[in-house]
């Protein structure tokens, strides 16, 4: 008997015509969501329109945009990750106590997308981060601190989806640079990013011990470099930021 097929491929098509939408293209015609996605405009106006049909989306005639009813789809996860708020009071806690920005993330494909957040009040980046903010995991120290604990063919899968794109003169982008790297930091249990996602931008992460291997999760503190370097941010914020994982990693044991 021929294999059966489990998949969906329209409802594939339609989730990518959401995830094209994002910090750099908050408003997208027909064309530029269908150049995105890979659809033809046709395709991508069937579903642009049922976007709108459903309230996930609303449009001027021209330009469309997502709508706040798509947080119902990212709420049904979150909601079930009841360890959340007590991530959440922890990172404020950081925040109050560093005066810096502390975030957590997971991993998703070939991005890290960001579960919780306590920001400071000076902001870092030109990038918005909330919750639901996707970033690309070879650039981050949240990233890096969950690659380090993948296994190889962990690794391999995530090579595959991921470009390692150069996003400054620091990123890494190649296998071997970020091998030698992610090495370094499950000797050093720690992983310090310096101006590789943004210039101007270093932070410090640890991932959350114990978790399994499809929830993993990281935290990190955010500083301006130029405010802090590297080793001061080790010794001032390391022993905070393993402090809060642990008590997080003892809060999902419970």
């Amino acid at each position: 008997m021929p294999a059966r097929i489990e998949t969906v491929a329209s409802f594939a098509k339609g989730l990518d015509v959401i995830r094209s939408f994002g910090v750099d293209a908050r408003r997208q015609t027909i064309t530029e969501v269908a150049a995105r996605t890979g659809m033809t405009r046709a395709g991508a106006r069937r579903f642009l329109h049922t976007l709108v049909e459903e309230g996930y989306a609303r449009s001027d005639g021209k330009h469309f945009e997502l709508t706040a009813r798509v947080l119902e789809l990212g709420n049904a996860y979150i909601s079930g990750m009841t360890e959340l708020e007590t991530v959440r009071d922890i990172l404020q806690d950081l925040t109050r106590e560093l005066g810096e920005s502390a975030s957590a993330a997971t991993l998703d494909g070939p991005d890290i997308i960001y579960v919780a957040r306590s920001p400071a009040r000076h902001r870092l980046m030109t990038i918005g981060l909330a919750v639901g903010t996707r970033l690309p995991a070879h650039a981050t120290s949240m990233g890096q601190a969950i690659l380090a604990q993948l296994s190889q063919n962990e690794f391999d899968r995530f090579m595959k989806e991921s470009k390692l794109e150069k996003l400054t003169e620091r990123t890494l982008t190649s296998r071997e640079a970020l091998r030698a790297r992610l090495a370094e930091i499950r000797e050093q249990g720690y992983a310090v990013v310096s101006e590789e996602l943004e210039v101007g931008v270093r932070s410090i992460a640890v991932a959350i011990p114990g978790r399994p291997a499809n929830a993993r999760l990281a935290i990190n503190i955010s500083a301006q470099a130029g405010r802090i370097g590297s080793q001061e941010m080790v010794a001032t914020f390391l022993p905070h930021l393993k402090r809060a994982a642990a008590q997080i990693a003892m809060g999902a044991a419970r």
